[in-house]
Formats: C-alpha cells, structure tokens, sequence
C-alpha cells in the first residue's frame, strides 16, 4: 500500500511545481510552453481524483475494521500504541489526499484563467494595432 501514497505524493507535488511555476512573476517568455504543457498534462492528471476516492475509502475501511480495545476486550500497550500510530497514519494520508485534490483544481482554475488572460492580452494587441 506505500507505492500508492508515494505516487500521490509525487503527483500532488508535481501539481505544486507546475501551479507554482504558472503564477510565478517574470516567468513570461516561458509561461507558453508552461501553459501547454500543464494543459496537456491535465487530462492525465485528472485520474487523481477516482485514485483519491479509492485511497479515501481504503482508509475508511482500515477505520471501520479497527480492533476495539473496550471493556470487553483489554488492549495491551503495544496494541494500543499501534492503534495510535494507525490513526496519525490515517490522519496523514487524508490530508495528502485533500492536498492532492485542493492542488489538482487550483492548477486547473489557475491554467484557465491564465489561458483567458493570454487571450485578452492578444486581444488588446490586436486592436491596438487596428488603431
């Protein structure tokens, strides 16, 4: 199951790179190939978020299948101290999968908006040359 948390993590890190690249300032002579490759790269990227969902309910059922250390059943210290380090685990891997997500639409809203953006500014070329 690590390989699966590695490739999101690389993914969500990959997303961070190419958003962070888009927005930052003085990067103009190569935001057009940024801009191509991020929109090329969007569709593939895009198989992230049924991969997150498939992740969300991994962890939901490692959750739901918890040993329960009740009144009727007494844990012993390392049972409960793996139990523990179940929970940061769980806790963690949610919050790639939320990284991984919130990066995924802000590189494709940012992608969009800076497409629309080039669009504009070509457009006010043009018609500042037919003036």
């Amino acid at each position: 199951m690590a390989l699966e948390w590695v490739v999101l993590g690389y993914a969500a890190g990959a997303e961070a790179v190419m958003l962070l690249l888009l927005t930052l300032p003085g990067l103009d002579p190569l935001r057009k190939g940024l801009i191509s490759v991020t929109r090329s790269l969007l569709k593939p990227f895009l198989s992230i978020v049924p991969f997150c969902l498939f992740l969300l309910m991994d962890i939901y059922w490692k959750y739901e299948t918890r040993p329960s250390c009740g009144e009727d059943h007494a844990c012993s210290p390392s049972d409960h101290l793996r139990h523990q380090k179940s929970i940061m685990k769980s806790q963690r891997n949610a919050l790639l999968i939320a990284a991984a997500l919130v990066f995924y639409w802000l590189l494709y809203s940012v992608t969009g908006l800076v497409v629309r953006i080039d669009q504009l500014k070509q457009r006010l070329e043009k018609l500042k040359n037919q003036d």
